[in-house]
């Protein structure tokens, strides 16, 4: 009988598919996706992700309650965190994960060895 995924082991199976993506633990005990030199985001194991996005995506996704403030940055807009408790947060960090891939492809490309 094979062992369900974690929340962290499926969020990282399917990051780190996506073209350009590596992937690896951060200077402060986060695992942290990047797209070349950029970060996307990263996990504090299976119960929160952070992220950073511009002023008017926060703002929407805050309005949408898809994220919260960032607990070493409370009220800066930016930073933000989202808790990972069951398989809807899952998919929705992988969207806002997604997101910022998207938008580091489009504004900077892939980088050169993707």
């Amino acid at each position: 009988m094979t062992k369900p995924q974690t929340a962290s082991e499926q969020i990282i199976e399917e990051v780190t598919s996506w073209p350009g993506v590596a992937a690896g633990p951060g200077r402060r005990g986060e695992f942290a996706f990047r797209l070349g030199r950029r970060e996307i985001g990263h996990l504090h194991g299976d119960h929160a992700a952070h992220f950073s996005f511009p002023k008017h995506i926060w703002a929407e996704l805050r309005e949408q309650r898809r994220i919260v403030d960032h607990p070493v940055f409370p009220g800066r807009v930016g930073p933000s965190a989202r808790r990972i408790e069951d398989e809807a947060d899952v998919r929705d960090v992988i969207a806002l994960l997604r997101l910022n891939y998207e938008r580091v492809v489009a504004r900077h490309g892939r980088p050169e060895a993707a």
